[in-house]
């Protein structure tokens, strides 16, 4: 059986452990959350000194314990299998939401699980972890109703490292070139050619993420959602916002408002499907409310949705650095720099500039640009403008598909291939 190592997550839960707090793994739906506790994290305690007895599993959309739906049975079963209080236990349950009920969701009851949860936290020899993660129960709602017991880990599809690390390729330009077009949903290691690949990607779409949020939000026979992500995934890395997108909508005949693209936007924030990205005013130290640009939580998933018809590797690359910086645990903007130059008839013109991603990290910053090739001084005085009119001393970085190994130019900033910033998890401090 194919194990890929989520070392990052494992560190992450260990530092959790025994925290006094709800665990709860949230991300797209598939990328391994349930692995990384049930598999994972459930041989660690047990190599570290944990007995099987005192380590509660229970998988709730597992058909065999569907009478633990029940939450009255699910609060009974657990609190039986804590049989000694001197010693410590730890609950793990996966797809929590399947112990809700349709007026729970609907917020017309308080959430039975979350007593049920934080009474078992009560006894002091409990550690608990959850996922939850489809229509029924997403990240928004969690964290809203766990509100200061509750610990989110954030997991997303496999890294190219960890894609890597699967010994399934020949080198890393192979492995590169499959995780640009497949992504990094780790059944996707399974499958065999590009047919099983691709027919695994569309039903995952289809059949889950988007009928997720269909039923969630009573969005059956709306033709809005279906076309927004189309054009969310053909316009990946460009500014964009609500308005511009309605309009898109109004000149193709369908018609709709701002508000109502915005409201669906959010909807496919909150199943993970796409993350927004604000734009940052890097001199004058303050956010723009629009436009903004969306990306991908799988790259495999916008090129699949798609048909792979659309594979610029600028856009493809630019998708998975700002994925790369999220794993790591940066907080990622664009950055916007106002410049005055003249134009053609002499006069002063205020233009913006755009650096590509500003990650901050604690009192760590970095500026990164992503190019996907550079081939001359024209090219490189192009790419380094933005770069050029920043004032303080945090480190830039250019990141190309061009080879060589990592080097820097006269003014001090970083360039580095894709793969080497990818393979390299110190990559920004080189």
């Amino acid at each position: 059986m194919l194990s890929i190592n989520r070392d990052r997550y494992l560190g992450q839960l260990i530092d959790k452990k025994d925290n006094g707090l709800i665990k709860i793994l949230t991300g797209i739906r598939r990328c391994g959350k349930s692995y990384l506790l049930f598999n994972i994290y459930y041989n660690y305690l047990l190599d570290n000194g944990v007995d099987s007895k005192n380590i509660i599993t229970l998988a709730l959309d597992d058909d065999r314990f569907r009478e633990y739906r029940n939450p009255v049975k699910l609060s009974n079963y657990l609190y039986s299998q804590i049989s000694n209080k001197e010693e410590m236990f730890y609950i793990l349950l996966d797809e929590v939401q399947f112990a809700i009920s349709e007026n729970e969701l609907r917020g017309k009851e308080p959430l039975r699980i979350y007593g049920i949860l934080n009474g078992l936290l009560s006894l002091g020899n409990v550690d608990i972890y959850i996922t939850g993660s489809n229509s029924k129960f997403l990240s928004s709602d969690i964290m809203t109703e766990f509100r200061g017991r509750g610990d989110e880990v954030k997991v997303y599809p496999l890294s190219f490292k960890e894609f890597y690390s699967s010994n399934l390729f020949e080198d890393k330009y192979e492995a590169w070139n499959e995780y640009s077009t497949y992504g990094g949903l780790p059944m996707i290691l399974t499958r065999k050619n590009d047919e099983e690949k691709t027919k695994y990607l569309r039903d995952l779409l289809n059949k889950t993420y988007i009928s997720d949020v269909v039923e969630r939000n009573n969005l059956k026979g709306d033709v809005v959602i279906d076309n927004l992500v189309d054009i969310l995934a053909s316009s990946v890395g460009s500014l964009t916002n609500p308005t511009k997108l309605a309009n898109t909508f109004t000149s193709n005949n369908i018609k709709t408002s701002d508000i109502t693209i915005s409201n669906y936007i959010d909807y496919l924030i909150d199943a993970f499907m796409i993350n927004k990205v604000q734009r940052y005013n890097i001199k004058g130290k303050k956010y723009i409310n629009s436009p903004f640009k969306f990306y991908f939580t799988d790259i495999g998933i916008r090129n699949c949705r798609l048909n792979y018809r659309q594979q610029e590797q600028t856009h493809i690359m630019e998708n998975i650095i700002y994925n790369e910086l999220l794993i790591r645990g940066y907080n990622v903007d664009v950055g916007v720099i106002e410049h005055v130059i003249k134009n053609s008839e002499g006069k002063q013109q205020q233009v913006q500039l755009e650096v590509d991603f500003i990650c901050n990290r604690g009192n760590n910053r970095y500026y990164i640009q992503s190019a996907f090739s550079i081939p001359n001084e024209i090219k490189m005085s192009q790419e380094t403008l933005s770069l050029d009119k920043i004032d303080d001393s945090f480190k830039k970085i250019i990141v190309t598909q061009d080879l060589g190994k990592p080097w820097k130019n006269d003014k001090g900033y970083l360039i580095i291939n894709i793969l080497d910033f990818l393979l390299n998890q110190n990559s920004l401090d080189l």
